[in-house]
């Protein structure tokens, strides 16, 4: 009987113990945790944040609505969720909590207070009920979980019927030539500045190779389809350096 403790799957380019890869996950992302919304916007020159009002934009946050925010790290969509809609609330949910304890220094943090929980939890095993939730969201994190499938899974059990799924995440470019220039610029940039800025080139370093790793636009959104998701479209964004999935739970 297979137990699981044989499989396997990768960190970046490495492959590792399908059992190892969180553990090791969550210490890249406890080693960055307080220079992360740094470099995100050195790695992105800011355009991180359009993407993410890109995100809003389409996700159309309504007063009232319950977000649960996946891997949501220092809370950049879970406040920009709430400044949208008054009287919603926002669940940030990540499994490093050293992520969770930066956003809750954030100014917003404390404003937003009183419709605003932090929880530490897994992707792939969430610590709610069935049908808690109106909008389930999750940004540059899903490339980082061990089984997609099960964390697609997971959000689908937590909406509401008629709740929607919305990720953002890196992709691919289809086309070639600027793939492989922004490639260029990945590899041999990103994990500089990160040992400038986070002196930590490891974990840059591992944050793109994951990037490559991940799934291009249509497989991705098959996976989507195949977790029970309807009406699955995405939309690119910076020429599909990243991309917007959305999909309903029918």
């Amino acid at each position: 009987m297979n137990d699981g403790q044989d499989k396997t799957t990768h960190f970046g380019f490495q492959t590792v113990e399908e059992g190892a890869k969180a553990g090791m996950v969550h210490g890249v992302f406890s080693r960055v945790a307080s220079k992360y919304d740094i470099m995100n916007d050195l790695m992105s020159v800011g355009i991180h944040r359009l993407w993410k009002d890109s995100m809003m934009d389409w996700l159309a946050p309504r007063p009232g609505q319950r977000l649960l925010d996946v891997a949501g790290g220092t809370g950049d969509v879970a406040f920009r969720f709430l400044k949208r809609a008054p009287g919603a609330t926002a669940t940030v949910c990540d499994m490093t909590e050293p992520m969770l304890i930066e956003g809750q220094k954030r100014a917003e943090a404390e404003d937003m207070a009183d419709r605003l929980s932090w929880v530490v939890g897994d992707a792939m095993a969430l610590p709610f009920e069935d049908n808690s939730f109106d909008v389930y969201t999750i940004s540059f994190g899903i490339r980082n979980v061990t089984r997609i499938p099960d964390a697609l899974r997971e959000a689908y059990r937590v909406l509401r019927p008629g709740g929607r799924l919305m990720v953002l995440e890196f992709s691919q470019i289809p086309n070639d030539m600027l793939q492989w220039l922004y490639d260029r610029y990945s590899f041999n940039v990103i994990p500089v500045m990160g040992q400038i800025v986070a002196n930590d080139r490891d974990s840059y370093q591992y944050l793109v190779e994951s990037i490559r790793k991940f799934p291009n636009q249509d497989t991705f959104a098959a996976m989507i389809r195949e977790a029970g998701f309807a009406n699955v479209k995405y939309r690119n964004l910076t020429l599909g350096i990243a991309a917007l999935h959305s999909g309903w739970k029918i």
